[in-house]
């Protein structure tokens, strides 16, 4: 028997100050990677919106510098400088140095906050090389410097000042964060929601490196951001604003329906972005649903219809933003509320506003509940489409379609399917792919654009019912991840224009109805080669223009006559080539689908993209093109 480690008193480590917080900084910021450097800032910033939220701050500057560290500044009180007498430090160094410690405990300081339970400057300082702050109050300029959350200078009075304020500049630890470079489109995305969230207030963003600055400022609020999500959308009338205080809490609601099909739903906590929900979008979406029905059946709209949750919110955007003294978020990224007398509190508030907007603009409502009836109608076709599907997956001796070459592996960690296009190279993939863990799914011409289908449509279409028999997860509310089939799910289409669309289409469809493949990385891409350069026996392989280009010239060198085949289609390799260059593990190149994790909204920029790619309206397609054009490098013509 091998001697065993010593476990005693001794192996118990007492982490003092903000040690903890250096240890272990993903259960601080996220992650060390680009999420928790911009978690940095954003830390920084709320705790100046709070100084707005309580009616102090006016303006905030946020500043890139060339040494790559950040400037945050605020005109609000400036952080106490007084001595806490509990400890006998300064408030500042108190609140850079220690957890849980600042003015938003016990209602004094601060009525509503949206910073990180006082958490949330002092990890900035811990997880920094150095941070200065600077507080301008009661007519004078103090000054302290910390590095790696540790206290280097004591307050100092650096001047007089007849402002008032609080400025810190941080370098984030290199030793830290794998990512270190500050990326400013993120932090404008975050400043720019702000200023719809504070009408009035003020943000700039500064990027010494590029040379580039801007302003955020909506004095509209949120129903201005309802307007401008919904700005390409054919919006269906103006948007309703709702604003009330029920019991010491802010309800502010915008909604506006759109002509798509999508919701998009965005609520807010103090500023904080609360993407999993929580107990405010319950009471939301309650209020939602009944109003319509109850003002449908006054007017005598719906007869024997009654219209579910997600009929009326087909189409719909809304924007709700709470201001509350004591929120209780759901674990430590404050992603969901959990205040249980929230739901009632904004149920009441908004089917109040809806009421009353309803009874009062009467041609809007008529269009809402059309839209919704309309939506009930095509989720009663879809439900119908989904039981055929069943019934006849239950009566089938083979419940997968003809046209899928499945594989001999039974464990779908196992296996991949190349989903590919045209039945031409689907024969030659089923000819050449490796049986045991590759299937083949050919799919026939470009299939339906989901993104201005409705599900019935979607699920009536024979390709797309293909696949998802093919994939097993099932789509949208009933997917499971676990039921799938494989753990690789590889597009494969020619390397030319219908190609490139048909790739499109396909990623459209499982971004909007199965966009956890692509989460947790399980959609690929296959890179067919774009040319076979011949020299006598031998063949060479090139997937870019660059690599033909240092083929030739190498062998233009060794004076070996050569001819260059253009593959336009997978169609062209015969199998053995196909398996060589495009599907072998070994030898292949596969460019993994991701989506962007630091969107303001989450998925905010990617759904955007295939609104203004594959959606109805022409005009945001011809000004992104106008944009983008000049990018172009590979046009095939």
């Amino acid at each position: 028997m091998t001697d065993q480690p010593t476990y005693d008193a001794q192996q118990i480590q007492v982490l003092e100050g903000l040690e903890g917080v250096r240890k272990r900084p993903g259960m601080y910021v996220g992650s060390t990677g680009s999420r928790g450097l911009h978690h940095l800032v954003f830390e920084v910033v709320d705790n100046s919106v709070d100084e707005a939220l309580a009616g102090f701050a006016k303006k905030i500057d946020v500043m890139l510098h060339t040494d790559g560290s950040v400037t945050v500044r605020d005109d609000g009180r400036g952080i106490p400088v007084d001595t806490v007498a509990k400890v006998g430090k300064p408030g500042v160094e108190v609140v850079m140095t220690m957890l849980h410690a600042g003015g938003k405990f016990g209602g004094g300081g601060y009525k509503i906050s949206g910073g990180l339970h006082g958490v949330g400057v002092s990890v900035v300082n811990a997880l920094s090389e150095w941070l200065e702050v600077e507080v301008r109050r009661d007519g004078k300029r103090f000054e302290q410097r910390f590095e790696r959350g540790k206290r280097v200078s004591a307050l100092r009075v650096a001047g007089k000042s007849d402002r008032s304020g609080t400025t810190v500049r941080f370098l984030p630890d290199r030793d830290i964060f794998v990512e270190t470079v500050f990326d400013a489109k993120i932090l404008a995305e975050r400043l720019d929601e702000l200023a719809y969230l504070n009408a009035g207030l003020v943000l700039t963003l500064a990027d010494e490196r590029s040379g580039e600055s801007w302003e955020f400022k909506h004095s509209g609020g949120i129903a201005e951001l309802v307007k401008t999500h919904n700005k390409n959308k054919q919006p269906i009338g103006d948007a309703i604003t709702i604003r009330r205080v029920r019991d010491g809490i802010e309800i502010e609601a915008a909604v506006q329906y759109n002509a798509g099909f999508l919701e998009h739903v965005f609520t807010y906590v103090n500023t904080i972005n609360t993407i999993e929900g929580g107990t405010h979008l319950v009471g939301f979406r309650s209020a939602l649903t009944r109003s319509i029905n109850d003002y449908g059946r006054r007017q005598g709209l719906l007869k024997d219809i009654a219209l579910a949750g997600e009929d009326v919110r087909e189409g719909l955007t809304a924007v709700i933003s709470l201001k509350l003294p004591d929120p209780q978020f759901e674990g430590q990224t404050k992603t969901k509320l959990g205040n249980p007398e929230v739901k009632g509190l904004v149920e009441s508030v908004v089917g109040e506003g809806l009421a009353e907007f309803l009874e009062t603009h009467p041609g809007d409502a008529r269009k809402i509940v059309a839209k919704a009836t309309q939506a009930a109608r095509a989720r009663e076709a879809a439900r119908q489409a989904r039981d055929l599907v069943r019934r006849k997956n239950a009566l089938d001796v083979s419940t997968l379609p003809g046209k899928l070459a499945d594989c001999a592996e039974k464990d779908p960690t196992k296996c991949e399917i190349f989903v590919v296009e045209g039945e031409s190279a689907g024969g030659s993939a089923k000819t050449g792919r490796d049986r045991h863990f590759q299937a083949i799914l050919p799919i026939q011409g470009k299939i339906l654009n989901v993104e201005k289908a409705r599900v019935d449509k979607m699920l009536g279409h024979e390709e797309i019912r293909a696949l998802i028999t093919a994939l097993g997860t099932g789509i949208d509310k009933d997917f499971d991840f676990d039921k799938r089939r494989y753990d690789r799910v590889i597009l494969m289409a020619d390397a030319d224009v219908d190609g490139a669309h048909i790739r499109t289409l396909l990623l459209t469809f499982l971004y909007r109805y199965m966009p956890v493949l692509i989460e947790r990385g399980k959609v690929f891409i296959a890179q067919p080669p774009l040319y076979l350069v011949k020299a006598g026996k031998k063949a060479h392989y090139a997937y870019t223009d660059l690599e033909r280009d240092e083929v030739t010239a190498d062998l233009s060198k060794q004076n070996v006559a050569f001819e260059i085949q253009r593959y336009k289609g997978l169609a062209e390799m015969n199998p053995e080539q196909l398996w060589e260059t495009t599907m072998n593990p070994q030898t292949r190149t596969l460019l993994q689908v991701e989506l962007n994790p630091n969107g303001a909204n989450g998925h905010g920029d990617v759904d955007l993209l295939f609104r203004t790619l594959m959606g109805d309206e022409v005009e945001p397609r011809r000004q992104f093109i106008q944009k983008y054009a000049k990018e172009v490098r590979n046009l095939d013509i």
